[in-house]
């Protein structure tokens, strides 16, 4: 099989403070055509640099230190910029992981397809047109022309993505490059994209190259798999033998961390091999802890009881009230969530999951029903400070940490923030002790409270959105998508510390994830969402087993290919 392309002993270096960082060391690959290639490993591992390399679009002050990339025969590592550009579109297509900012908002989808069809193949603006038909229509976008005068913010996200792999093909390259093409998007729309990219690989004769931390991608549409870590290539094979049989102890190691959809297991194998890896945290004795005083007297076999919920969004405003387009975003939900209970939420992206959670955090106003926590009916407006309470006993740990955290506060004032409103504390000095017992417990040094959040890995970071959902002392923690852009080593760290932190405070967790086997190992009882309904509640071992919707059935049948992980 002739390769497609050729990295032989890439290094590539970044100039620092300290000296040169050496994030690609060495690293020899090859892709043939109609091969799929996946370029796995945790995050600074250098797979994404490997995938910029190619196609010279380094990060500065990054530079290609070493080595030679041959392209179709012609080495390509040295071309100007202006060279370069002629090759990216037209011989070499690029999928990034967020589609939203992949595309311009300002622009029609047409008109983004067409401007990239006419500078690469130097045709008119109606032939452009009608190869931006064909091109969404590949990619499997319904209704393709009108839908060529619409704008990325009127897609889905699993849309978008489409989109994007429609411009990645617009030049008809010879090589496709998708970095974390999935990242974010549910099991549904996952395994769409998946099943898209391994066709058209297969139809047009593309070499792919998909760099991912996800194991289960690479299981489900590589044929090659290629493991990076520190920079360093340190196993490559046929993907059935590199997950069956791996031969590095960081391998085995990152394999042994995906979670399994098949049984549930007390705890989640945390990746031991990374030099520099989070410790595990271990909790202390939390009886006359800070976090355990002042809860309420009152006892209370269900937390949170939600009945005939609903709540609509207008999608196209008019002046006139039944010219209107709405969505039942949630459409009469009843669930119970019992007290010490971890509660599941399942569904594709749109089911309505993150809403309900936000209703009942509070962030959204129903449009009918009620929502009682520990027995009190929180939209009851007549007893407004009661509720005002009770809300405090309740908060929400969100998917992108960095967002989440204020950037221009230190970790002090981002945790001690809640303290001080609610006034939980009798002075400064006071707080501050408090501040600092909290990132203690979540497994930080204390001298990360000087820092900003900027400064941080991502799962550092989640570990201070933590500390601070903490710090207003709650009995429920509503968790939406906390580890979903995470590592799976990160990921296992943070998983085992919420269980932990769980089993030790009697909290009660809300638990939303597109992440099956995720949803198995943390949660009690699982509810399944579809279009704003809920389909079915069962206890999590009897779903997975034996699930009875039709959808629920669909939905686990989207789980990762685990038996490639088994001999």
């Amino acid at each position: 099989m002739t390769n497609l392309l050729e990295i032989n002993n890439l290094s590539v270096d970044f100039p620092s403070r300290r000296g040169q960082v050496a994030a690609v060391n060495e690293v020899s690959i090859t892709v043939a055509k109609g091969e799929v290639l996946g370029l796995v490993g945790e995050s600074g591992a250098g797979k994404s640099t490997v995938g910029n390399s190619v196609i010279n679009l380094l990060e500065p002050p990054g530079y290609i230190s070493g080595g030679e990339i041959i392209f179709d025969g012609s080495r390509i590592d040295q071309l100007s910029n202006e060279e370069m550009r002629k090759i990216r579109g037209a011989k070499i297509g690029t999928i990034f992981q967020d589609p939203q900012t992949s595309l311009n908002p300002l622009m029609t989808i047409g008109k983004q397809l067409s401007e990239t069809l006419i500078e690469t193949l130097k045709i008119s603006g109606s032939s452009a047109r009608e190869k931006s038909i064909e091109l969404l229509d590949s990619v499997g976008i319904p209704n393709p022309e009108p839908r060529l005068d619409a704008y990325p913010h009127q897609f889905s996200g699993g849309m978008r993505q489409r989109v994007v792999i429609a411009l990645a093909l617009a030049g008809d390259p010879d090589l496709i490059i998708a970095d974390e093409p999935t990242t974010a998007l549910d099991v549904s729309i996952q395994k769409q994209i998946l099943d898209l990219i391994k066709s058209l690989c297969k139809q047009r004769n593309l070499g792919v190259i998909i760099v991912t931390h996800d194991i289960g991608v690479i299981a489900e549409i590589a044929d090659r798999v290629a493991v990076m870590y520190n920079g360093q290539l340190v196993e490559e094979g046929e993907v059935k033998q590199v997950l069956q049989k791996p031969k590095h102890e960081y391998t085995k190691s990152l394999i042994s961390a995906v979670p399994s959809g098949d049984q549930k297991l007390h705890r989640f194998t945390v990746v031991d091999y990374i030099d520099g890896s989070e410790e595990k945290v271990t909790l202390e004795n939390v009886s006359d802890h800070w976090l355990s005083k002042n809860k309420s007297s009152e006892t209370h076999n269900t937390a949170v009881s939600v009945k005939n919920l609903s709540i609509e969004f207008s999608i196209r405003q008019a002046l006139f009230r039944k010219n209107r387009i709405s969505l039942k975003a949630v459409d009469d939900v009843s669930i119970e969530i019992k007290t010490g209970e971890s509660f599941g939420l399942v569904g594709e992206s749109g089911s309505g999951k993150s809403t309900l959670a936000r209703l009942i955090a509070g962030l959204y106003t129903p449009k009918a029903g009620d929502i009682n926590i520990f027995g009190h009916n929180v939209l009851q407006k007549t007893q407004k400070t009661k509720t005002s309470l009770i809300r405090r006993k309740m908060q929400m740990i969100f998917q992108d940490p960095y967002s989440s955290l204020n950037s221009r506060m230190t970790v002090e004032d981002i945790i001690s923030e809640p303290i001080r409103f609610h006034r939980s504390t009798g002075n400064s000095s006071e707080t501050l002790k408090v501040v600092r017992d909290l990132i203690s417990f979540v497994g930080m040094p204390i001298t990360s409270l000087k820092k900003y959040p900027h400064e941080f890995s991502g799962g550092q970071r989640q570990r201070i959105s933590i500390a601070r959902a903490l710090a207003s002392r709650p009995e429920i923690l509503i968790c939406d998508e906390p580890t979903s852009a995470l590592d799976v080593s990160v990921q296992a760290n943070i998983l085992n510390l919420l269980k932990d932190l769980q089993e030790e405070l009697s909290l009660t967790m809300l638990f939303i994830s597109h992440d099956l086997p995720v949803i198995r190992q943390m949660c009690d009882r699982v509810a399944v969402m579809q279009n704003g309904k809920i389909c079915e509640i069962a206890e999590t071992d009897k779903l997975f087993d034996h699930p009875e919707h039709e959808y629920s059935k669909h939905l686990l049948g989207l789980m990762p290919r685990m038996d490639l992980f088994r001999l």
